[in-house]
């Protein structure tokens, strides 16, 4: 573990001092971090205008749901992007053979070796967004203290996702339409999961997970989750992320190496 760490401190200290050289990229991040949590909150607003509200949720309670999806956001652009959109050119460029040699594990190495401060306006916005609804509804530690655990499931939920898809680059070189295509599944939990139909809700439950990312947190947050759900949501991040390292494993042994 102490090695996995030292080499993760390697990894993360080169790569910011990379990313600093274009340090014009973190304000246009900031506005694009601007325009889409001003999107999301748009969006919101359009629903709740007219005194509609989605059952069960208040404007505000809303906005924990909002919060929460741009702070993933702002995590899958700072880790998970950088790291898992490379595999594709790591499997098209045959450098995925350097990877495999390496004295390291190969999923561990691919999942951070790099990591983008570009992210960190949505990480920030998503917290001050959190923070606010928090105080308008009156939480206290421990109701953020609860909620990371789903959160932190919800995070294994999201990497998992990610680097299957990447994985599948061994198969089919060219996913960027895909990964685009989950991105925008993904956009759903930007709203609390009772804003969509009975199909939808069911689809992005039990098919496409997207309710474990944001709701169940968010409700976990206002202490209204229930047991089930916190179990079901660890059960999920376990059997993913389990799954994901033996997915990994059976796609290496289609991969033909760029010597061979």
């Amino acid at each position: 573990m102490q090695r996995y760490l030292k080499v993760l401190g390697l990894f993360w200290s080169a790569a910011i001092a990379a990313e600093m050289e274009y340090r014009v990229n973190f304000i246009l991040a900031t506005l694009s971090s601007i325009g889409n949590l001003a999107g999301s909150l748009f969006g919101l607003f359009l629903f709740y205008r007219k005194g509609y509200t989605f059952s069960g949720w208040s404007w505000t309670e809303a906005l924990l749901v909002v919060g929460i999806f741009t702070l993933l956001q702002g995590f899958s652009a700072t880790f998970l992007a950088p790291n898992l959109n490379r595999i594709v050119r790591h499997v098209q460029e045959g450098t995925l053979d350097f990877v495999l040699l390496k004295p390291i594990k190969s999923q561990f190495w691919l999942s951070v070796h790099t990591l983008s401060p570009w992210g960190l306006p949505d990480l920030i916005f998503g917290g001050v967004t959190i923070a606010y609804a928090g105080i308008r509804l009156g939480l206290g530690i421990n109701n953020y203290l609860i909620s990371l655990i789903p959160l932190g499931f919800g995070v294994i939920v999201l990497y998992s996702l990610w680097f299957m898809l990447g994985a599948t680059s061994i198969w089919f070189v060219k996913i960027y339409n895909v990964t685009e295509v989950l991105r925008g599944l993904l956009e759903a939990g930007r709203y609390p999961m009772i804003a969509y139909p009975t199909a939808f809700r069911f689809f992005f439950t039990f098919v496409i997970p997207v309710a474990f990312l944001t709701t169940v947190p968010a409700e976990a947050m206002l202490g209204r989750s229930q047991t089930i759900w916190f179990v079901g949501a660890g059960l999920l991040a376990v059997i993913l992320f389990l799954f994901t390292s033996w997915f990994w494993r059976f796609a290496l042994r289609f991969y033909t190496s760029a010597s061979s």
